[in-house]
């Protein structure tokens, strides 16, 4: 492919194994979950590790603070006046790492078993900013490149990233590249370099049933009261038909994806579904219902819990539905028409309120441009593979479609340390740290050999 030698950059990286565990245990101990007040130390000295990491790999900083309460860091580096500009882009929030006792160890320590490193924010999306850092790194050693390089750290994408699309409003000029290599997604297995084609759009749907004005002894008035727990629980059934796919009033989809296929047993052994209980979709394929159809995913659920029971009829239940849809289905339309099949289908003449929020389309890039095209290439041969995976992701990352609407003439690439073993979101999220070394040294060729263009 060119004069750069991957099989040194992957050596070089390999040989930074200990520098990249010490900065991912560094950053991986800050609980930097955004919009928890109680948080807010953790997150600002997230960010203010971030800084300093950019800065000693000899970035120009700036930490701008975004009006959702984030801050973002934006670290530059100038090369050459006509050279392209390529950015880098990461987060350094995370999901909330729930029941602590479901973890094999602290969530906020770094820990390795069995090959793995295993922390919360270890794969998504800590993990890929030790990879941007150690693919900085390697292009050093190698002798630079005249690229001019931006790196930009969010600190809200786990909350829908209102604060970066706003700075993207204020402040276009602070994105503008050439190139947006976008780390948060990852290879479809272990050991598989791939891109990532696509990532479903949606939003969260949050669903309130009441027919009591107060709940009612189940003894005097259960099988006459309305229940809301019931009338609830039957509107969100009619979002299934019998054989699991969603069903959505006035929507149409059958779509089909046309890349990579993910075969059902492959797909079973990473969503760890247990024996005998069967896929959604009744024989579908799975790459089908997960990255080209919308999709529902009751996420929480309200009433009485368990332990505080008493036998009495609910007066309110609640619901909140994330919805997913696909590249080419209007997000907002589609959440109206949810919102719309939820009011019709709720029985009883149940009082129903339907709240929808963090609504984003979905993105898709097209991998045959020449930069995105030269990416595959550095990764396959980073991987020694003979070929690239693409596929589709039912991850949104919302500020995919605000940069392609910013700047419709940059090459945005998907791709990471995310492989599905990982378990992001989930207790004991883990990488593995051959996928951060492969990826930056792919990273690394892509930005010296872009550079020499």
């Amino acid at each position: 492919m060119t004069d750069i030698n991957i099989s040194t950059l992957v050596t070089d990286v390999a040989g930074d194994r200990e520098r990249i565990f010490t900065e991912l245990s560094e950053l991986v101990s800050f609980n930097s979950v955004h919009g928890d007040p109680a948080l807010v130390d953790q997150t600002h000295a997230a960010a203010d590790w971030v800084q300093d990491a950019l800065t000693k790999h000899g970035l120009t900083v700036e930490a701008i603070d975004s009006s959702d309460g984030s801050r973002t860091v934006i670290g530059r580096r100038d090369g050459a006046a006509e050279a392209p500009t390529v950015l880098l882009y990461s987060h350094y929030d995370v999901v909330p790492a729930g029941d602590h006792a479901a973890w094999s160890a602290d969530p906020f320590t770094l820990t390795e078993h069995d090959g793995r490193w295993y922390a919360r924010g270890a794969a998504d999306c800590k993990g890929n900013l030790a990879m941007h850092l150690a693919a900085l790194r390697a292009v050093d050693k190698a002798g630079g490149t005249d690229l001019n390089l931006i790196v930009l750290v969010e600190g809200s994408e786990e909350n829908g990233g209102a604060g970066l699309d706003d700075l993207l409003a204020r402040r276009p000029e602070l994105f503008a590249a050439d190139v947006i290599l976008i780390a948060d997604t990852g290879n479809a297995a272990v050991g598989v370099p791939t891109l990532t084609t696509g990532l479903r759009g949606g939003a969260q749907v949050t669903v309130t049933v009441n027919t009591l004005t107060g709940a009612l002894h189940s003894g005097m008035f259960g099988g006459a009261a309305p229940d809301a727990v019931a009338a609830l629980t039957r509107a969100l059934d009619s979002l299934r038909d019998d054989a699991g796919r969603t069903v959505i009033d006035g929507v149409d989809a059958p779509g089909s994806w046309g890349g990579a296929p993910y075969d059902a047993e492959t797909f079973r052994a990473d969503a760890g579904v247990l024996d005998g209980v069967a896929l959604l979709g009744g024989g579908d394929a799975p790459a089908d219902l997960v990255w080209a159809r919308p999709a529902v995913t009751v996420t929480g659920f309200t009433s009485t819990p368990v332990a505080e029971a008493v036998n009495a009829v609910p007066a309110t239940a609640s619901a909140q539905i994330n919805l997913r849809v696909p590249h080419g289905m209007d997000a907002a339309d589609t959440a109206d028409k949810l919102a719309a099949h939820i009011k019709a289908h709720t029985p009883w003449g149940a009082h129903v309120e339907v709240e929808i929020a963090d609504v984003n389309d979905a993105f898709a890039t097209d991998t045959s441009q020449p930069a995105i095209a030269l990416l595959g290439e550095c990764l396959t041969e980073a991987y020694g593979a003979d070929e690239l995976a693409e596929v589709g992701s039912g991850g949104s990352i919302p500020l995919t479609s605000a940069l392609q609407s910013a700047y419709p003439n940059a090459e945005i690439a998907l791709f990471g340390v995310e492989e599905p073993q990982a378990a992001i979101h989930s207790p004991n999220e883990s990488v593995d740290p051959t996928e951060i070394e492969r990826v930056a040294a792919a990273e690394a060729a892509f930005l010296l050999h872009y550079g020499r263009r």
